[in-house]
């Protein structure tokens, strides 16, 4: 993957500096946000604008080149989240410091993604001290460009 600094640029202003998928934001985090691509390279995904998101180390590397997870209630496959075409607040909502799964998808990421480890609760406390959490923008679509 060859991408730009200036398409990374574009990508994480998009996003708003946060994680796509668990909306951590990147102001208090060490390591680098990778650029992901929401459709896999492996099936088919480009470097374009529309197929890439802005990731946290951890959301990135679980979602891997997959495009479909298991939802827990069910045990049924679900398409994996996708934040172009998503909308984020259809599928998570905060309950505290705790990112609750709405649906089949939602469900599916949160359990995957292990996203309510001891981890995030506190990094979504902290978040909250510096005046980020929760996201002000967990109701909007995702921007298209």
């Amino acid at each position: 993957m060859s991408i730009s600094g200036e398409m990374r640029r574009r990508v994480e202003e998009r996003a708003g500096r946060r994680c796509e998928y668990c909306r951590l934001h990147s102001a208090l985090q060490g390591p680098v946000f990778h650029i992901d691509h929401v459709q896999p390279v492996s099936a088919g995904g480009s470097d374009e604008f529309d197929n890439l998101s802005f990731a946290c180390p951890t959301c990135n590397l679980a979602k891997s080149n997959r495009d479909s997870l298991t939802d827990p209630e069910t045990g049924k496959a679900v398409p994996m989240f996708n934040p172009r075409r998503d909308t984020w607040s259809d599928h998570f909502r905060f309950d505290g410091y705790f990112l609750l799964g709405l649906t089949g998808c939602g469900r599916a990421v949160v359990a995957a993604f292990e996203l309510n480890t001891p981890k995030y609760v506190l990094i979504r406390s902290a978040e909250e001290h510096f005046g980020l959490y929760p996201p002000d923008d967990i109701g909007a679509r995702a921007a298209r460009g």
